[in-house]
């Protein structure tokens, strides 16, 4: 009689599917214990990487400053394109007259402001007299409050109109040398405009796989064009009234004052008083105190008015972020990149937004915390609900 074979080995069981998490999982939990590092080390290698990367995009500054300029023209171009290409114009002509748009809107406003430079660098040396004549109403005044001669002396060297001018001609000798800049930025526009004829079609796909990151993308376009279009609109209103009361009050250069107000009008909380301090001073030489006074009210009724009660309506939805944010991205860029910095403070903060809060719908919580109070306050459930969307 055959033996019975003796029971081999049972052969390893082939794990099914549903155990073979439950099986797994122990170990899969240890593994990620194992790889958690503590928050606090998390937060110095954050704070390091962000160093590392203000670090390269300031030694970067001659390049990404530039670059981002040419950038917003084109987002705040490309409407036109757009417009062209919906009534059927030809692609490349589309393309060549937005380009004509771009260049010669560029190339005036830096020769207008080359020239009108250079104009005040030879117009100031004529008013040494009443700069002098101040300069001594100054130290009378000293005397009499009881200031002593060598505190006067001290305090006269720190003024000097020769210096002044001296600073003036090297920003003529440096707004000469922005040519290669303006020959970077127009070749990179040139390259920006031909590639934005697609660019629509290329995003659309793109939003199959990163549909956060695209929204995020085309709302940092939107932002920005009405941010620089609302700004362009109210620097030149504040400019032409501010050039009118300029010649009412009969202050020398009131055209280049008026382009002065147009361009701090796109630097955020302090752009009032940088295309104030000029025309005030100038007005102080020429007519003197009562002059400077009449110039200081005017500026401040017309921009009071005009930048602090009118344009925030319209520009504040597009911003997005608090006063305190703005004021503070003011400092950041002009450090990180320069005075063109403070240019583009809030356009760069803006694309920073995008990338690191509205790109990623875990992080948008933080919109109501950096949003001005009015647009965290109304708009918070309505941005929660997307981000979950």
């Amino acid at each position: 009689m055959p033996s019975t074979p003796s029971p081999s080995p049972e052969p390893d069981r082939l794990v099914s599917a549903v155990e073979a998490p439950a099986q797994g999982a122990p170990r899969s939990r240890e593994a990620d214990r194992a790889l958690v590092l503590p928050r606090g080390l998390l937060v110095l290698l954050s704070m390091a990487g962000v160093v590392v990367a203000v670090a390269g995009l300031r030694s970067a500054s001659g390049i990404v400053g530039p670059a981002f300029l040419a950038l917003m023209i084109v987002i705040t171009i490309h409407p036109l394109l757009a417009w062209l290409q919906r009534h059927r114009v030809p692609g490349w002509l589309a393309v060549v007259l937005t380009m004509l748009v771009a260049y010669t809107s560029l190339v005036a406003l830096a020769a207008a402001l080359v020239f009108s430079v250079a104009r005040l660098a030879t117009l100031l040396p004529s008013y040494q007299p009443q700069f002098t004549s101040l300069v001594d109403q100054f130290t009378r005044w000293l005397a009499e409050h009881g200031v002593t001669q060598e505190q006067i002396n001290a305090a006269v060297s720190q003024f000097d109109l020769n210096s002044l001018v001296g600073v003036l001609q090297r920003l003529v000798t440096g707004a000469t040398s922005v040519v290669s800049d303006l020959a970077f930025i127009l070749a990179l526009l040139f390259f920006l405009i031909l590639d934005s004829s697609s660019f629509p079609r290329r995003l659309a796909a793109a939003a199959a796989q990163r549909p956060h990151l695209v929204e995020a993308l085309t709302g940092f376009a939107g932002a920005t064009r009405q941010y620089v279009v609302v700004s362009t609109v109210f620097g030149l209103i504040v400019a032409l009234v501010d050039v009118a009361a300029l010649y009412w009050l009969d202050v020398p250069l009131p055209w280049l004052w008026g382009l002065l107000s147009f361009i701090t009008n796109y630097v955020p909380n302090i752009g009032f008083v940088l295309g104030l301090l000029p025309p005030a001073l100038l007005a102080l030489l020429q007519g003197g105190v009562r002059q400077a006074v009449l110039v200081v009210v005017a500026y401040s009724v017309i921009n009071v008015a005009i930048q602090s009660l009118i344009q925030p309506k319209f520009v504040g939805d597009a911003v997005g972020l608090s006063v305190t944010l703005t004021f503070l991205s003011l400092v950041f860029w002009t450090f990180v990149i320069g005075p063109l910095g403070a240019l583009l403070a809030v356009p760069l903060s803006l694309f920073v937004k995008a990338l690191l809060v509205d790109a990623d719908p875990d992080s948008r919580w933080l919109d109501p915390l950096i949003a001005p109070s009015r647009q965290g306050d109304g708009d918070g459930p309505g941005r929660e609900g997307r981000g979950g969307g």
